[in-house]
């Protein structure tokens, strides 16, 4: 399949699955409006079922034609948030298949798949990083990207936390929002995520500190990037410590996972953009 027709074809069912999610979300606020029983809120969603798997297959030949090249793996900060996005859109449909609530927050996810793609059309930074199969490189690389997807998870599983108590407060949920498990019940999957990806982000810095050289070919050494990755995993131990120690909960449970995420935002993507789009540099 010709490159610019896999773009146009992952887009598109990214945008399928955005404009089924919203239909299905304002579909019983319309009925109720019209004096009508109202209607089952994923009832015309089983399109999303295939839309979806599709949309990941396509999204990830995209990524194995733009990263795997002649010259190494091009890791430069496009495919570096494509590949992000794939994993956390991957995560979320997983998700909504165990806990069927959790289906809703893909369509509002899926718009991120088709930014990614421009980005990737747009941004033409490269950052090529030879790899010759050493088992332990890609270990390293697939444990960082996997905990990084889950700390995206654990954000946007926050925020819509917080969107879901302001709207209880108000006595009423949106349709979007009244699809989603108990606010307790999404409170205990966030820590669960939380811990998981904490879990996965200690394994990356150990795997970094310890085996630089056999990973990086490289001995460590103290940077911008690993300076705020540890920032961010003292921040996140800190906010596990303290729901397990001392009931951190709430509004104080969003607000470290936002301070956080940002911290390790700023350690990976950050630097990415500095070097590669700021100054040029690969």
């Amino acid at each position: 399949m010709p490159e610019l027709l896999l773009y146009f074809s992952t887009a598109a069912c990214w945008i399928l699955v955005s404009a089924l999610a919203w239909r299905a979300g304002r579909r019983p606020a319309l009925a109720s409006a019209a004096a009508m029983p109202p209607a089952n809120p994923r009832a015309d969603m089983h399109l999303e079922t295939l839309l979806v798997p599709v949309g990941l297959v396509l999204h990830a030949v995209l990524l194995h034609l733009r990263v795997v090249t002649a010259e190494g793996l091009d890791l430069g900060v496009a495919n570096a948030i494509s590949m992000l996005v794939w994993l956390t859109l991957l995560i979320y449909w997983l998700g909504g298949l165990a806990f069927s609530g959790l289906a809703g927050i893909l369509g509002l996810m899926a718009p991120l798949g088709v930014l990614a793609l421009l980005l990737q059309a747009a941004i033409p930074t490269h950052h090529f990083v030879n790899y010759r199969g050493e088992t332990l490189f890609a270990m390293h690389f697939g444990i960082a990207m996997l905990a990084y997807s889950l700390f995206i998870v654990a954000t946007v599983h926050a925020l819509v936390m917080l969107a879901e108590e302001r709207w209880l407060h108000r006595g009423v949920l949106p349709p979007f929002l009244d699809s989603l498990p108990p606010l307790l019940e999404m409170e205990a999957l966030l820590f669960r995520i939380l811990f998981a990806a904490f879990t996965l982000l200690t394994l990356t810095l150990v795997t970094g500190v310890f085996f630089s050289e056999q990973v990086f070919g490289k001995p460590f050494k103290a940077n911008h990037k690993t300076i705020f990755a540890f920032v961010s995993w003292l921040i996140f131990g800190a906010l596990l410590a303290g729901h397990y120690f001392r009931g951190w909960r709430g509004r104080t449970a969003v607000r470290w996972t936002l301070a956080g995420f940002a911290t390790l935002l700023l350690a990976y993507l950050g630097s990415k953009v500095v070097l590669e789009i700021i100054l040029q540099r690969a």
